[in-house]
């Protein structure tokens, strides 16, 4: 990849360094230039009249979509967000009193609050696997589980908000496809970052956001629904007419294709830039995205274990999020610390990985997320600011 050639279509690296793409990254003029205009367009056309003209290029945000994660264009919905769809998701599966839901103690913070709200609201039973000693889910302990309770639903994700873990999403995929059970993997943190396949993985939802790893715009995502979900007619609980038809006064059907858990309002102009956002990974190749972000970040983590920062992550394979222990400082003091110098982070609590940091003994921790336009004087200035900051 040119790495200067990237920088020059990322206006936001000329002031800042920016280290927190686990939050939201730093958007291409391409992203912007699209949304732009597209609202400039609709602003002299009309609402109605702008989309109906630029229906195709709209439609493109589906084709390009599945391309990322190798699927079909049916299969994907336009959402607000990796939680929207998430929520939209699970609001489809007809839970009953006493059915069991496996999840991981990883598992994304709004994610489990959902899943203990499903708890006390229609008495489904929460179950988390064991973690491995060395990070990660404990796969033995989960097909144990799986084959003990066979579950309604098993929910994964893929890499966890508050550590460089990597989930492994394609074992437990197996093993649900051999149950018939249902299976839900959040990709917010993957998408964009490393290879996501959903032939590989074999989940029947996926959820992602638009604004983190692939760098479009906020309030934007997407969603997987597998051709299961589709022909068995699962249905958010709250579908509208653009995911259904209504034919009779009292009668309604569904779409067969994913458009389904999409609400009639859509913010056209972020789907344009969505799309503008996926075509720019897709051009320069998630794989070759995947080795730049994987030898940053080996330097990063070295650099830091050099100056005896320690590391939090644990996992055999790690991502783009590096977390730190600062002992003896404050998390807004940092945060301030580092942005008054340009350096973008951001800091992760105990209250979003209860029982990730629990039994890590810390109470909050630096979130570091570089990507492939980072470079290693940006890494450099980064060390050398957490080390004067700890003189």
């Amino acid at each position: 990849m040119n790495i200067d050639e990237i920088r020059k279509d990322t206006p936001g690296c000329a002031s800042k360094i920016h280290f927190n793409n686990a939050g939201a990254s730093l958007p291409t003029s391409a992203v912007t230039d699209a949304i732009r205009d597209y609202i400039s367009f609709e602003s002299l056309t009309g609402g109605y009249e702008a989309a109906d003209i630029k229906k195709a290029e709209i439609q493109e945000f589906y084709n390009s979509a599945a391309r990322l994660v190798n699927t079909h264009e049916n299969n994907i919905a336009f959402t607000s967000s990796a939680t929207n769809s998430f929520s939209l998701a699970l609001s489809s599966i007809p839970f009953e009193r006493g059915d069991k839901v496996l999840i991981a103690n990883e598992d994304y913070i709004s994610n489990q609050i959902a899943f203990l709200s499903l708890q006390h609201r229609l008495g489904i039973q929460l179950i988390r696997a064991k973690s491995l000693s060395t990070g990660g889910v404990d796969l033995d302990d989960m097909e144990g589980l799986i084959n003990k309770h066979h579950p309604k639903l098993v929910s994964l994700t893929h890499v966890p908000t508050n550590t460089g873990l990597i989930q492994p999403v394609e074992a437990v995929g197996k093993m649900c496809n051999d149950k018939g059970i249902l299976y839900l993997v959040d990709a917010c943190q993957s998408v964009g970052q490393i290879p996501v396949d959903i032939k590989k993985i074999g989940c029947d939802f996926l959820t992602a956001t638009m604004r983190k790893f692939l760098r479009g715009p906020r309030g934007a995502g997407f969603l997987y629904a597998s051709d299961r979900v589709l022909k068995e007619k699962l249905t958010p609980l709250f579908v509208d007419m653009r995911g259904a038809e209504w034919t009779g006064a009292d009668t309604y059907e569904v779409r067969m294709n994913a458009k389904r858990f999409e609400e009639w309002e859509l913010p056209y102009a972020l789907v344009v830039g969505s799309k503008e956002a996926i075509n720019y990974a897709l051009n320069l190749g998630i794989e070759n995205i995947a080795e730049r972000n994987k030898t940053l970040c080996g330097i990063l983590r070295a650099k830091l274990n050099s100056i005896e920062l320690k590391v939090l992550d644990l996992g055999k394979h790690q991502s783009s999020i590096i977390t730190i222990e600062m002992p003896g400082r404050q998390p807004n003091e940092v945060l301030e610390y580092l942005r008054a110098i340009n350096i973008n982070t951001s800091t992760t609590h105990r209250s979003n990985a209860q029982i990730d940091f629990a039994s890590k003994k810390v109470d909050w921790a630096l979130r570091i997320s570089p990507h492939y336009f980072s470079t290693e004087d940006e890494i450099d200035s980064l060390i050398q600011s957490l080390e004067d900051l700890n003189d």
